[in-house]
This record gives structure tokens, C-alpha cells and sequence, in this order.
């Protein structure tokens, strides 16, 4: 195994950010400085080092959370508001939000410590299906809902092809489900927002098969390695 992957696994830094790491010497391999990107170790008999301290691979979790409104999506943040770290204080290894919802957006959110699967869940070339509640103002109409699905132009571009059903309609704003595989940072409230029709409240039911059944808002649950390879297949042959 490459030395720059394995301290990326050990949760040390990321893979290129550990290629500099490796280069300033601050890496050593049973006790000798290694400065070359391309070191590769055996996990099971090579000691590896970083400052001086042994570094140990983290066992790989898979955290499925119900983010309430109000937190942010981040391990730390400036201005000093709720993280969803503050949620998962009885989470000893440490996690990272796999994507983002908006401060005020809540609903389905992965943490991970596994930099793979991450980059698999959130990169735009692997289609993995983001399932949204939106309510909006007003009542969209058919002309409205067929540019969501026909894709809308944002300042960073056209989005692509979305699926979009009324699930309820009120006297002055409309539940809608809206189905996106893109990750544009507050593409719905951006879309919704284009046709006239502001979100009010939204929330993410679903990402790929994986939904918020059984879990309640601001708790969470371990996902089984079963719905981990199916993610990592499902990413994989959207990827084609």
C-alpha cells in the first residue's frame, strides 16, 4: 500500500495533503525518514510514524444522519454555531460530513471517515440520486415544473434533467418532491427560487436507496456493510 494512502486512511490528512507531509519528513517507516510520495508499506509489519507519534489506521464507519435545521454541515465552525458534530459527541472516531446541507435545510446526511467512499457519494460524475421535500411559495405551474425537468439555467449553468411531483398542494404554497443527481451548492433553492416559486422549508428524504425510515431528527444510525457496497456499486455503475 502506498505510505500517502495509508495516512490518508489513518485519518492523518488527506492523500495529497500527505504527499507533503511525506516529502517534509515528518514521515518515518520503522524509524527511518522516508521524503519519497511514491514509499510504499505493509500495514501489517511496517511501523509508520508521523511527528514522532505511531499512527494506526481507523476502523472505516458509515454514519447515516437525521440533521435537524440549525446545524451546520462542518466539524468546525467560526461563528461559533451547532455543527452536526455537536450531535454525534458518543462518536469516539472522527467523521466528516460526506456533501452538505444548508444551515437551515435538514433531512439525510452521511459522515464518513473514509475518503474513497466520500469522494464516490459526492463527485458529480456518479449520478447518486438526492431525493428533496421543498415546500415553496405559491403553486408552480405545469410550464414551471416542466423547466425543473427539463433543466433550469443557474449562473454556473444548465442543470441537469430533474423528476419533480406535487405531493400536496395548500392554499398558498405546494409541497413538491424534487429528485437531482448534481451537488451545486443550493441547487434546489437556486431552481425553485428561478421559476418564482421560493422554498420556505426544505429537507432530503432520500440518497440513492437510502432513507430516513426509523431514524428521528438529530439522531442517527450506523449504515451495514451491505448498504455501503451497494452505495459504492450503485456510484460505480452510474459511473458506467
Amino acid at each position: 500500500m502506498r505510505l500517502a494512502k495509508y495516512l490518508a486512511e489513518a485519518g492523518v490528512a488527506s492523500r495529497r495533503k500527505a504527499e507533503e507531509l511525506i516529502m517534509q519528513g515528518r514521515v518515518s517507516v520503522n524509524g527511518l525518514v522516508v521524503k519519497e510520495k511514491g514509499c510504499t508499506i505493509n500495514p501489517g509489519l511496517d511501523r509508520v510514524k508521523f511527528d514522532g507519534r505511531i499512527v494506526t489506521r481507523e476502523e472505516k464507519v458509515y454514519i447515516l444522519l437525521y440533521k435537524p435545521a440549525g446545524y451546520i454541515s462542518s466539524v468546525f465552525d467560526p461563528q461559533g454555531r451547532p455543527t452536526v458534530m455537536d450531535l454525534l459527541k458518543d462518536v469516539n472516531l472522527r467523521v466528516y460530513p460526506v456533501g452538505r446541507l444548508d444551515f437551515d435545510t435538514e433531512g439525510l446526511l452521511l459522515l464518513s471517515n473514509d475518503g474513497e467512499f466520500t469522494n464516490l457519494m459526492i463527485h458529480p460524475r456518479y449520478e447518486i440520486t438526492k431525493t428533496y421535500q421543498a415546500l415553496v411559495v405559491g403553486e408552480p405551474g405545469e410550464q414551471s415544473l416542466c423547466r425543473l425537468q427539463e433543466g433550469i439555467q443557474l449562473e454556473d449553468g444548465i442543470t441537469a434533467p430533474a423528476r419533480v411531483n406535487i405531493l400536496k398542494t395548500f392554499k398558498d404554497k405546494t409541497l413538491l418532491e424534487i429528485e437531482i443527481h448534481e451537488g451545486r451548492k443550493r441547487q434546489v433553492k437556486r431552481m425553485c427560487q428561478a421559476i418564482g416559486h421560493p422554498v420556505i422549508s426544505l429537507k432530503r428524504t432520500a440518497l440513492g436507496f437510502l432513507n430516513l425510515q426509523g431514524v428521528a431528527s438529530g439522531k442517527y444510525r450506523f449504515l451495514i456493510p451491505e448498504e455501503v457496497n451497494k452505495l459504492k456499486e450503485l456510484a460505480c455503475s452510474d459511473r458506467g
